[in-house]
């Protein structure tokens, strides 16, 4: 089965679950938590996989990049989304907004039609949603009641669609996982909601893959929705605790209050942990109602595995395992884009976007560019920014209460990125190996940032480190923000610049005694 992890580890991936036969299939949303992991899982099946994103650079180093057609297209667009979906035997609709906005259910509306009419229009065989799992006899939030309205629009539609409802999904990366992880680790006692009570069916990531990939062989007289979970039904404090035990951690002790809002339990995880409040809140609205599954009629077109489904504890020890190993696949915080197309670049010629404020330093590094580039793909998260630490971390915790994503979403790998991964708040933009990476800030800012991480050479061959941090500023607010942070720029950024050359050096004077040492 198709993985990119090291030989021997435990997998997170789904299980066999029958032959795509050369069957095209088309993911959107491939950019995402569980796109990123489905195409693979449809490779391994035999699929031909066509991945559709907004910004298809984005894709460019993901590990089977190489393997599948990549395609831009935006859901909401008819005509890309039409030539995206030309000769489809499966779309996969993996596509909701996460916005606290109050026009969002009404563009997931629109998206929705426009997708199935496009899709209807090209002959395709069949429709896969992942949406949520729901009571049906209550007021739903929002988020809850745009989701479950784009299942029903897919289902009214021509296509026949399979539209599954998972509650909480349990993996590497996730952001229901990581909230669980954090609020569990950080806090020893809690004041929580009431909510904590309610009984809630999680599944692994694993099984919502094979689930995934066998619904695009039900037979074409199938249209409907299926519950999806996995074989225990826990309340959340049950897994809270159940998380601290498997993680060695002293019991948590909890004391659940009645008068903490959704809008206030969002606005507290997303100071305690990495997940930001437009993503807090619609998980946190989605545990004010008990989410239990009503029935499995999906085993009837996907049968359970031999073993099983994973249970609550078999799916954290997994994924723990892989956090510890350093090998998480995809991750929440892929799935925002690395900025609007319309943005301007700081690459455009003439620079396209008006005024920009450059801070520009270049210093020689004795080590080979190899060497420093190890240490700039390295840069945040543990590692850190080899600046000020004391005026990153105030920064970082401004921009958390601000609403931004502060430093807390830390890396995905802490050795490798690729375009469209989250460092705390920047998000990498472009990188060309052992040349350049580029970062976008994605904290609340007055304008548009960017870091310029470059590696050179000189005319005479020594190693340049160029480092340009690009200001964009808005109206006035953003003239006023440049001139306020300029005078510290000597210190985060020249203390950047100096630190990252001396970690450069360290690392060449520590390989060269480790070549002496072999010889």
């Amino acid at each position: 089965m198709y993985d990119d992890t090291p030989e021997g580890a435990p997998l997170e991936s789904a299980h066999e679950v029958g032959d795509g036969a050369g069957r095209l299939a088309l993911v959107t949303g491939a950019t995402g938590y569980i796109g990123g992991r489905l195409v693979p899982e449809l490779l391994e099946a035999g699929y031909r996989v066509r991945a559709v994103a907004r910004r298809p650079e984005v894709l460019r180093d993901r590990p089977w990049a190489s393997r599948v057609e990549v395609v831009g297209a935006d859901a909401s667009d008819a005509v890309s989304t039409g030539e995206a979906l030309r000769g489809v035997d499966v779309a996969y609709y993996l596509v909701h907004a996460m916005s606290d906005g109050a026009s969002f259910p009404a563009a997931d509306r629109r998206t929705a039609r426009t997708f199935a009419r496009a899709a209807a229009a090209q002959r395709v065989g069949r429709i896969v949603y992942l949406g949520g799992l729901h009571p049906d006899d209550e007021d739903l939030s929002r988020h809850m009641e745009s989701r479950r309205e784009v299942g029903e629009i897919l289902l009214d539609a021509p296509v026949p669609a399979t539209v599954l409802r998972a509650a909480v999904i349990l993996g590497s990366g996730s952001a229901s996982f990581e909230m669980m992880r954090y609020l569990t680790e950080r806090l020893p006692a809690m004041v929580c909601p009431a909510w904590v009570h309610n009984r809630i069916q999680p599944i692994a990531v694993r099984d919502v893959l094979r689930y995934l990939v066998g619904s695009a062989q039900m037979p074409p007289e199938v249209n409907r929705a299926f519950d999806i979970g996995g074989p225990d039904v826990l309340t959340y404090l049950d897994m809270m605790r159940g998380y601290a035990e498997i993680a060695g951690l002293p019991k948590r002790h909890v004391l659940p209050v009645k008068v903490m809002s959704p809008s206030l339990s969002s606005h507290w995880v997303s100071v305690v942990t990495p997940v930001p409040k437009q993503i807090a809140r619609p998980l946190v609205e989605s545990m004010v109602h008990e989410v239990v599954c009503k029935e499995h009629d999906i085993a009837r077109y996907v049968p359970d595995p031999p073993e099983g489904l994973l249970g609550f504890r078999e799916a954290v020890q997994l994924a723990l395992q892989r956090v510890q190993e350093a090998n998480v696949a995809t991750r929440w915080s892929s799935a925002a884009p690395p900025g609007a197309p319309s943005d301007p670049l700081p690459s455009d010629p003439g620079w396209a976007g008006g005024n920009l404020y450059v801070d520009e330093r270049t210093t020689v590094v004795d080590a080979p560019p190899h060497v420093l580039w190890r240490v700039l793909e390295g840069i945040g998260g543990e590692s850190g920014w080899y600046s000020w630490p004391m005026a990153w971390a105030v920064r970082g915790v401004m921009d958390r209460f601000s609403g931004g994503p502060g430093l807390r979403r830390g890396r995905r790998d802490p050795n490798r990125l690729v375009v469209g991964d989250a460092v705390d708040w920047w998000r990498v933009e472009e990188r060309e190996e052992d040349h350049l990476l580029r970062l976008r800030a994605e904290m609340r800012l007055p304008g548009l940032a960017w870091l310029d991480l470059r590696v050179e050479t000189d005319p005479v061959g020594r190693t340049l480190f160029r480092q340009r941090a690009l200001f964009h500023p808005k109206g006035l607010a953003g003239q006023a923000y440049w001139a306020a942070v300029s005078p510290f720029h000597d210190v985060v950024f020249g203390g950047m610049q100096r630190n990252v050359r001396r970690a450069a050096e360290a690392a060449a004077r520590r390989a060269g005694a480790g070549a002496t040492l072999v010889a």
